[in-house]
């Protein structure tokens, strides 16, 4: 319901000047090794940060492009995400790059299946779209949104 003022939330650590993502997407694999090893030889995002448990699964993990981050972790290590996700679909996340092509010919030499080559979209970006290990699905592209300060 609209109050009629406008309403500025800053969560904490994203305000104008950090470098801090607002919004970071969470997935989680049944291998999470194999997908981090995909995401960061494949399609070039840079490992952050990796914890698993005693047993090698990964209980979180952390990987950058660009200024942005995504989350990811190993399926069936109970808490209340791994319980909500349980029964969830693929996800799809979007990806700003500044070479399109270039990271497509990185994916495609690294074997990663490719959904819909460089493509020129109507509204000014270049994308091309894969699925990685396990059926998410990621587009790469020059789209960025632009964000109020």
């Amino acid at each position: 319901m609209h109050s009629g003022h406008e309403e500025v939330i800053t969560m904490a650590g994203t305000g104008s000047g950090s470098s801090r993502p607002g919004v970071v997407p969470a997935l989680l694999y049944a291998d999470a090794k194999a997908a981090i090893r995909q995401l960061t030889e494949g399609l070039g995002f840079t490992e952050v940060s990796v914890y698993e448990g005693e047993d090698g699964t990964v209980e979180h993990a952390e990987l950058a492009q660009g200024n942005g981050v995504v989350m990811l972790g190993s399926k069936g290590r109970g808490g209340v995400f791994d319980t909500a996700m349980k029964d969830a679909g693929p996800a799809g996340v979007y990806v700003v790059v500044d070479d399109v092509d270039a990271h497509h010919r990185r994916a495609v030499e690294q074997g990663v299946e490719v959904l819909m080559p460089p493509t020129d979209q109507d509204y000014g970006s270049r994308d091309y779209m894969v699925r990685d290990v396990e059926g998410n699905v990621w587009t790469f592209g020059t789209y960025a949104p632009e964000v109020g300060a």
